[in-house]
């Protein structure tokens, strides 16, 4: 690759984004800067002499998701505690269009929309970021759960600064930590969707180390002003890893979803390891599901996954569809 087209690969803040996303093209950051102040300070110039924030510092990607979310999608005063997973509010976005897709696919190639979708969030996190997000581009309903209380009780003060978007979105504490589903699937409840953002390494030491490359890899693209390794946006332990890594987790979902084939539509979640695929589609097998997907993202540099699948067949799908979305928004 020539030097140009190196140039104009790093002038790509954002590439490849799904057509919905609402954060196409370089980021607005006067108007960023405008909605949260406190923006500025971290505000340092990229190889090429551009404009940019300091990824590599956690705080400034924090108040760059502050800004992000007032100005795209009305929510105010979001915040997370340090040492809490700090998601990217773009591929975030992304993950939620494809899921839409993947729900107009039985509903006459429209995503639907309102408050009669109702999805699942496994695995919320302090930041509430899917909810959010759902709530304010589909309008959808979201049950969101996660196995620490001081996550959910920081999710529970966003949403209490928000109480407009708080009123379609429930929180929910898994108490015991080798179940996803059972204890937060009631016996007379179904959702349409269900997602999930998996804890990818297999130790804390991995994690460690992983946030490491990750911080190092910041300093080589940016001029960033950080000088030392700062790990608070690494995340909790819970966020990051589990015993056996990202497929142990994906393995562990997708038995735990052929229990209760026919109270999700849709099971789905992110794959941050195309070296997991294969295990994955075998795991996916051996339940037999009726249908199963698998979609690429790319943001930028950055190309993750998500697979997908369902125990219903098209005509169910069609059924489920009609039943619960007849009145779905356009």
């Amino acid at each position: 690759m020539n030097n140009k087209n190196k140039s104009d690969k790093r002038n790509q803040l954002i590439n490849q984004l799904h057509p919905r996303n609402r954060h196409q093209g370089r980021y607005d950051l006067p108007a960023l800067i405008q909605a949260v102040p406190g923006l500025k300070q971290y505000m340092v110039n990229n190889p090429d002499g551009l404009p940019t924030i300091d990824f590599a510092d956690p705080q400034a990607v924090k108040l760059l998701n502050q800004a992000l979310l007032q100005t795209s999608y009305g929510v105010r005063d979001w915040d997370i505690p340090a040492g809490n997973l700090c998601p990217p509010v773009p591929g975030r976005a992304d993950y939620l269009h494809y899921l839409a897709d993947l729900l107009a696919n039985s509903n006459q190639d429209r995503a639907p929309k309102g408050r009669q979708v109702f999805a699942l969030d496994l695995g919320t996190g302090a930041s509430c970021i899917y909810p959010l997000l759902g709530v304010s581009d589909y309008g959808w309903s979201f049950c969101a759960s996660d196995i620490n209380a001081a996550s959910l009780a920081n999710a529970q003060g966003i949403l209490d600064r928000n109480p407009g978007l708080g009123t379609q979105i429930q929180l929910r504490h898994q108490p015991d930590p080798q179940s996803l589903f059972k204890g937060i699937v009631a016996d007379d409840e179904w959702f349409d969707i269900s997602l999930c953002n998996p804890p990818f390494h297999g130790s804390a030491e991995e994690a460690r180390s992983g946030s490491l490359r990750k911080w190092e890899n910041l300093k080589k693209t940016s001029n960033a002003a950080s000088t030392e390794p700062v790990l608070n946006f690494s995340g909790q332990d819970a966020e990051l890893w589990c015993a056996g890594g990202e497929l142990a987790f994906i393995k562990k979902m997708i038995v735990e979803s052929a229990s209760i084939p026919t109270k999700i539509l849709w099971f789905s979640s992110l794959v941050s390891k195309s070296a997991n695929l294969p295990a994955i589609h075998a795991a996916l097998k051996q339940v037999k599901v009726c249908d199963q997907k698998t979609i690429i993202m790319s943001q930028g540099n950055k190309e993750s996954r998500l697979v997908a699948w369902t125990f219903l067949n098209a005509s169910q799908q069609a059924a489920w569809a009609k039943l619960r979305w007849l009145n779905s928004k356009k």
